[in-house]
Order: C-alpha cells, then sequence, then structure tokens
C-alpha cells in the first residue's frame, strides 16, 4: 500500500533522514520506534507531504506522492494524527470533526463517520458545543483521532498518541488503534513508548539517527537484546 524506497530529508542543510527504505501493506499496523531526534516525525511529515524529499520516492497504491500537495494526499486517503493534536481551539468539538470531512468521499460519508466517532467517543457527543480548547488532554487526543476518522482515510498516521497522557488514557488510545485497525484501516504508528507500540505490530522499523537500524515482526523486536535494552527496558 506504502512503498518508500530510499528517500532522504532534510531541513536546509541539514539531512534528517538517509535511504529509508520500507513498505506497509493494506490492512496492517507498522510502527516506528527510536529515540527523540532521530527523524520520526519527518518521516511522517515525509509521507504526508509537509515536508519534501530530496531524493527516493513514496507510492501509494501504485501512486506517485512526490510534489503533491497535503491536501492532495489527504484526498487519496493518507490521513495524520499528529504530535499535539493542533485542534481549532476556538471552535466546538463538532466543528473539529466537521474540518476533517473536507475530502469528497468524506463528504457522502459525513452522517455515517459523525456517528461513528461518536459511538467510539461517547464523551464527544456529550461535549460537541463544547470548545476544543476547554478539552482535558485525553478529550483533545480523542478529537483529534475522531476528526482524522471524519476524512474517510486509508491510512491513519499517528505520531506519539501517547504523549503527555496519563497510563488509563494511553491504554484507552491504543485500545482504540487497534480496534481501528481491526475495522480495516492501515496504521503507521510513530511511538516512544515501544513496549505498548509493539504489542500492536504487524512489523515494526527501528530508526536511529535517520536510518533504519532493523526491521522485523512484533516477535523479531521483542526477542532482540538491543530493543529489550534501550527501549523496553529489559
Amino acid at each position: 500500500m506504502i512503498e518508500i524506497t530510499q528517500i532522504s530529508a532534510g531541513y536546509g542543510e541539514f539531512q534528517a533522514l538517509f535511504d529509508i527504505s520500507f513498505s506497509v501493506k493494506k490492512g496492517t499496523t507498522a510502527i516506528i520506534v527510536g529515540p527523540n531526534g532521530a527523524g520520526k516525525s519527518t518521516l511522517l511529515n515525509c509521507i504526508s507531504g509537509l515536508l519534501t524529499v530530496s531524493s527516493g520516492s513514496i507510492y501509494f497504491d501504485g501512486i506517485s506522492t512526490h510534489n503533491l500537495k497535503p491536501h492532495k494526499i489527504v484526498e487519496m486517503g493518507i490521513v495524520s494524527v499528529p504530535e499535539g493534536d493542533r485542534l481549532f481551539p476556538y471552535l466546538s468539538v463538532e466543528e473539529n470533526l466537521k474540518m476533517g470531512s473536507f475530502p469528497r468521499r468524506a463528504r457522502k460519508a459525513f452522517k455515517n463517520n459523525l456517528k461513528w466517532v461518536y459511538d467510539l467517543y461517547p464523551i464527544l457527543l456529550r461535549r460537541k458545543r463544547q470548545l476544543a480548547g476547554l478539552l482535558s488532554g485525553g478529550e483533545r487526543r480523542m478529537l483529534a483521532i475522531g476528526r482524522a476518522l471524519m476524512a474517510s482515510p486509508r491510512v491513519i498516521l499517528f505520531d506519539e498518541p501517547s504523549l503527555g497522557l496519563a497510563p488509563l488514557i494511553v491504554k484507552n488510545v491504543f485500545e482504540l488503534i487497534k480496534q481501528i485497525n481491526a475495522t480495516g484501516y492501515t496504521i503507521l504508528l510513530v511511538e516512544q513508548n515501544a513496549k505498548k507500540a509493539i504489542s500492536l505490530a504487524d512489523n515494526a522499523f527501528l530508526l536511529e539517527s535517520g536510518r533504519i537500524k532493523l526491521k522485523g515482526s512484533k516477535e523479531d523486536f521483542l526477542s532482540n537484546d538491543h530493543i529489550k535494552k534501550a527501549y523496553i527496558g529489559l
């Protein structure tokens, strides 16, 4: 579904990614783990079109995303849940959800998508007229995920979804991601909570210093000594 071949990217003279290659199959959950500054968010920005690669290629369902604007990539079906949520704080919960439904195919499914989001997160229904800026951290994360689902995505990119959340909320977020994947959505997850992330993974990638250092299955990562020592704490 997503095929990334030897991409490099950076910011000005600073190169953040070096010859990254991997693929994500339809209907799977793929995770990327690594330390702060490894280039994980930069990689998601390349996939979503927020950052142009300096070399290499990114294909989605056999179609190159090179030079496509971010909104065109969303139209193709790749939608992000960014780190920090990036909601519209002075719009209501429901207005924020409506902002996610701008792709053409999502407009037709608006009512069904809205009902599904409210079924997943009943608290958003109860707070639908409340300003997004007044929500708790966990509620904002729910809203950011709901907004992504309103776009009728085919692939959802999650950037550090557990960041800054209480342990119970983190558990709920990961359970929701698992549930979303089970309904057929493809997931690419960047996460520092390696133990939680690996538990969801069909395939996993270790990104260090801008390079893919390890690829494998959940079992490969859980049995790897470096992963256990550096990222799981065993």
